[in-house]
């Protein structure tokens, strides 16, 4: 569950989409950073727009003023290209190696996990709504 915690913490929403960046992708499956994009642009077909994304300068320049980490090291010139839960289960099948595969479950289970967390909220906000209308 610590796991599926860490994986939480690097989720971000873009264009209203939940979305992991290459950099912590790339940190959470043991790689460089440049290693999984050459493999991703080696297998394009496999990442159409709605699994992964680059982002813009200026959605960059928002995110990276909200991320907040220590040991981040990445190039200006060097957008980000972020991965929707789907991307992030293919890169699982372009990376090949257990650690890629075990990586992609527990983010995996991290998005579920979100998914769920975010529908039982909506859930209790409509049951409250409801309450407080029955009230007045």
């Amino acid at each position: 569950m610590e796991k599926v915690v860490e994986i939480q913490n690097r989720i971000y929403e873009v264009r209203g989409v939940k979305v992991m960046f290459d950099f912590d992708l790339a940190l959470l499956y043991k790689i460089e950073t440049r290693v999984l994009n050459q493999t991703v642009k080696r297998n394009l077909g496999r990442f159409p727009e709605d699994f992964m994304f680059q982002l813009s300068e200026s959605e960059w320049e928002q995110m990276s003023s909200q991320i907040v980490t220590t040991s981040f090291k990445r190039p200006k010139i060097a957008i980000p290209y972020a991965f929707t839960e789907h991307g992030v289960i293919m890169l699982a099948s372009v990376l090949r190696s257990e650690t890629a595969i075990r990586t992609s479950v527990n983010i995996t289970r991290a998005f579920v996990s979100m998914r769920n967390y975010i529908m039982s909220s909506r859930h209790v906000e409509a049951e409250l709504a409801e309450l407080r209308a029955k009230l007045e």
